[in-house]
């Protein structure tokens, strides 16, 4: 893990924790990464995104994505729950454009549509999917490979093979397209110091 700077990057550190990012993330400018954030290998978090761990923890798994403009947070402990609700995302994970998530956890190759929320205990399970625009309310626990979609959302049907293979599609995808992104960045820095 490094705690280098990286262009374009606001990385904040808060009570005493720097966010930990592998060296092969990309990390695209507008983000802002905040207190106790791991990073894995391979991920990408997109353009303007925030994670914001200031009262717990946030940790992302190898290869995971989370697309421009997203949101993650957590929250700390309080009276009668001394764990508090970090956020805990595991690897091969999809998090789509504008998704909320909060304190919640999404097992190894979950999906978070546009736009969609999850919130505080609530899980989404390994090879599940939550819809673009759903909200998965408190506690609700999204069994592996289940679709569900709406506000609040509910489960819709099972998944096949092929909606499964979409997703781990696009986890590839995202990671060399991280890689290209990291790339021209770095190309367009070079041109503006030799200018």
């Amino acid at each position: 893990m490094m705690e280098c700077s990286r262009p374009g990057v606001s990385l904040i550190p808060i009570h005493g924790k720097v966010p930990r990012i592998h060296d092969s993330a990309f990390i695209a400018p507008g983000c802002r990464i905040i207190g106790d954030v791991t990073i894995g290998a391979d991920c990408s978090i997109w353009y303007n995104c925030v994670l914001r761990a200031d009262v717990s923890r946030i940790v992302i798994g190898d290869r995971t994505n989370v697309q421009d403009g997203s949101v993650l947070h957590c929250d700390g402990p309080h009276p009668g729950d001394p764990d508090g609700c970090p956020l805990m995302i595991g690897e091969d994970v999809l998090i789509g454009h504008l998704a909320m998530v909060h304190g919640c956890t999404i097992e190894d190759r979950g999906f978070v549509g546009l736009g969609a929320i999850a919130m505080n205990k609530s899980r989404i399970g390994s090879d599940a999917m939550l819809a673009a625009g759903a909200m998965l309310t408190e506690g609700k626990v999204m069994e592996p490979r289940t679709l569900w979609a709406g506000r609040p959302a509910r489960f819709m049907r099972e998944l096949g093979d092929a909606a499964i293979l979409g997703m781990r599609m696009g986890v590839a995808h995202y990671v060399e397209n991280g890689r290209r992104h990291a790339v021209a960045l770095a190309e367009m820095a070079d041109s503006a110091a030799k200018a």
